[in-house]
């Protein structure tokens, strides 16, 4: 003991400061260093509390319990240790960390360890997620990690600072209900939470249509259902969007007709919207006379991770309250190496989400989720490893930069900021949805493809999916539209000679899709072949981005 004291007064770490054994409905605690350290043990709840910065607290957490928790506070950084442990919260998180400093989570070689929560009710005492961590938090170690949120509300791991992922084998599942969902469509303002006017279309008749996309009620506390209008209805959106696409590739959107207003950026993804688009000046002509106006519109709260506010979510889409989220950031997500394996069962849940940004360096990482598979609001980086990214329900990676949805409204131009850039490794991104949702969506941002094998699928924005341009393209890519995808059947790409370059399968069908493609055997001037059950197709590179129809 005394030994331990002078190595924490000489700012030397000790190999463990604190261990922990759980053991059904009590812990048992060592604890060797007491200076400015306070542990509080109730049943099979564990609270430490330790003041000291100069030292890193360590911490070796083992066995088992259907109720137990940690809650840790230290003024300095902490090493979390797991072997072999089974730790379920019946309410809160069982790993609590409220560090003013990184938190790294260790799973010892060889060990396999599995935190559960099953319920996150007092979201307002209770932190939503089976690890949450205040500040940085680092998930490394040989072992195995297994992260499971049951509970309504639940998130697998959340950090209100930077994730970063190592060498770990880290599995993350969650499975429970939203503890609310609100929808909202059309329109929207600023701060509502319900999202749009009632009848937020239906102003006017034909010719002197204002605030209208084809007159009927697209706003109000429901929003509307796309699956359920009458067939006319369906018609004349089918109509619009033609109309819209013709605009779009002639690099002209008219924006005439009754003023409108502006709405707020894109601040969050696709389920969770908070502000929608930036806004149409005016009109669309060709849409009625008066067009849209403040089509999205609405400042959600920044503040609020979950989306309360105003914004679009066009075909009924909705945002939640506590949403259960597999990886959820309010800072950078980075993987740098380890096998990263998530699964949401919730709509809107996404899988992986990093508020400034999601880097890939090297690992395994696969992702399936009913929502985005992997989302941010800044750029999205692949530069090694193995992903596979699918969504079931909208898109496979989703970036959403500043520079978002329509800020280059009315011309060819991509923004300059890059959404998403791939340097290296291989990028599956699958979207099974169908149109609009895309295996890679960065809306009018920049893709920046260097390098690395690439294969996405995704039905794009009619034929409009997000795709690089000859001057991002540093790698000769593809874009192939049409190609036809059977579920389990083979996708195989020869070059001209006849020799097989790669092959790819996807586990659902498209009869239409839109995939972008590249591999480092690509190059300009050069002709392929892609072949499958039911489409064939050869092409010639002829510049760095190619789009084959």
């Amino acid at each position: 003991m005394a030994c331990a004291l002078m190595l924490l007064g000489g700012g030397m770490s000790h190999a463990e400061d604190i261990t922990i054994q759980f053991n059904g409905t009590t812990a048992k605690v060592k604890q060797q260093v007491k200076d400015s350290v306070n542990v509080t043990v109730d049943g099979a709840h564990v609270s430490i509390v330790s003041t000291f910065q100069a030292h890193k607290l360590t911490l070796l957490l083992s066995g088992k319990s259907e109720d137990g928790q940690l809650v840790l506070k230290t003024a300095g950084k902490a090493k979390l240790k797991l072997k072999d442990l089974q730790l379920t919260s019946q309410e809160g998180a069982p790993l609590d960390l409220k560090n003013k400093k990184k938190v790294e989570i260790v799973a010892v070689d060889g060990t396999e360890n599995t935190l559960t929560i099953t319920a996150c009710n007092d979201t307002a005492n209770h932190k939503a997620a089976t690890i949450w961590a205040k500040d940085k938090l680092l998930l490394s170690g040989k072992g195995t990690l297994n992260v499971v949120a049951t509970g309504d509300g639940c998130r697998g791991i959340k950090s209100k600072d930077d994730i970063t992922i190592e060498e770990l084998t880290l599995n993350v599942t969650t499975s429970g209900n939203h503890l609310g969902e609100k929808a909202f469509g059309m329109g929207g303002f600023p701060g509502m939470p319900e999202g749009g006017f009632p009848d937020f279309g239906g102003m006017g008749n034909d010719s002197t249509r204002r605030g209208g996309f084809g007159g009927f009620p697209m706003g109000g506390p429901g929003g509307f259902d796309f699956n359920n209008l009458p067939d006319s209805v369906r018609q004349n959106i089918e109509e619009m969007r033609k109309n819209f696409e013709e605009m779009m590739q002639n690099g002209n959107f008219p924006m005439g007709g009754f003023p409108g207003g502006f709405g707020g950026r894109p601040e969050g993804n696709d389920s969770t919207r908070r502000g929608g688009f930036p806004g149409f000046g005016g009109g669309m002509p060709n849409f009625g006379g008066g067009g849209m106006p403040d089509f999205g519109g609405g400042f959600g709260n920044p503040d609020n991770e979950d989306g309360e506010g105003g914004g679009m979510g066009f075909g009924g889409k909705h945002k939640y309250v506590a949403s259960t989220k597999g990886i959820a950031s309010k800072g950078k997500i980075t993987i740098n190496s380890g096998h990263v394996t998530v699964r949401t069962n919730t709509a809107g849940a996404e899988g992986i989400e990093g508020k400034e940004g999601v880097v890939i360096n090297g690992g395994h990482v696969d992702v399936l989720s009913p929502d985005d598979a992997i989302n941010a609001n800044a750029c999205i980086e692949f530069n090694g490893g193995t992903v596979i990214a699918r969504s079931k329900g909208n898109d496979a990676v989703d970036s959403n930069p500043q520079s978002g949805f329509f800020s280059p409204f009315g011309s060819n131009e991509q923004s300059d900021e890059p959404a998403i850039v791939i340097r290296g490794g291989t990028v599956y991104a699958w979207s099974q949805v169908g149109s609009p949702e895309e295996g890679l969506d960065c809306d009018f941002a920049a893709i920046v493809i260097e390098g690395g094998t690439v294969f996405s699928v995704g039905g794009g924005m009619g034929e409009m999916p997000s795709v690089p341009t000859n001057k991002t393209a540093k790698q000769a890519t593809a874009l192939l539209i049409g190609l036809t995808v059977t579920k389990d059947e083979p996708i195989q790409i020869y070059d001209s000679s006849n020799k097989l370059i790669d092959t790819i399968t996807v586990p659902f069908s498209m009869r239409r899709s839109a995939s972008l493609v590249t591999t480092p055997a690509f190059k300009v001037g050069n002709s392929y072949t892609v072949k499958t059950k039911d489409y064939e197709k050869t092409f010639t590179l002829n510049e760095n981005f190619t789009t084959v129809r």
